[in-house]
């Protein structure tokens, strides 16, 4: 299998769902289906059902958050030596040139990204067009709605 990009942050916060799920949510799961059983027929037993629903799912978060874990690269950026370069796990600051605005990017794995905190994807096409350039490069992305043009400003690795 392919290794799959992640921050140290990131690894972290998996470590802590997979712990969570393991120790609080499966537990408290099946004692729900040991209360619901006690209630009898099972056919007809909504809070049974339900239990067994809420049990798969966790389950499969479980196998998922321990796949991706088993597949992660984990990558300190605090470590790298990137030469003022953009590369997976860097802050980036950026001006878009168009609407005159600056934008903070970290760029982390397809499991990080969270836009409203600032996190892309490495898959996304932003990061895509900002890694490999350093402070003061132009990069531009073809959009949907046209050209956008991005101006570095800072590479931190943090």
């Amino acid at each position: 299998m392919t290794k799959v990009p992640l921050t140290a942050r990131g690894a972290e916060k998996l470590r802590e769902e997979l712990e969570h799920l393991k120790r609080v949510e499966r537990p408290r799961i099946i004692e729900a289906i040991a209360e619901a059983r006690a209630h009898g027929d099972l056919k007809e037993n909504a809070e049974y059902h339900a239990a067994r629903e809420q049990q798969g799912f966790v389950e499969g978060r479980i196998k998922d958050i321990e796949g991706k874990l088993s597949n992660a690269q984990i990558i300190d950026v605090t470590t790298l030596a990137a030469n003022g370069k953009v590369v997976f796990g860097t802050t980036v600051k950026v001006l878009e040139l168009d609407k005159d605005e600056e934008l903070s990017y970290q760029i982390v794995g397809d499991d990080e990204a969270d836009l409203k905190q600032g996190m892309i994807s490495v898959s996304s096409p932003i990061a895509r067009c900002l890694i490999g350039k350093s402070e003061g490069d132009i990069a531009s992305l073809d959009a949907p709605g046209g050209i956008r043009e991005f101006e570095i400003l800072e590479v931190l690795y943090i």
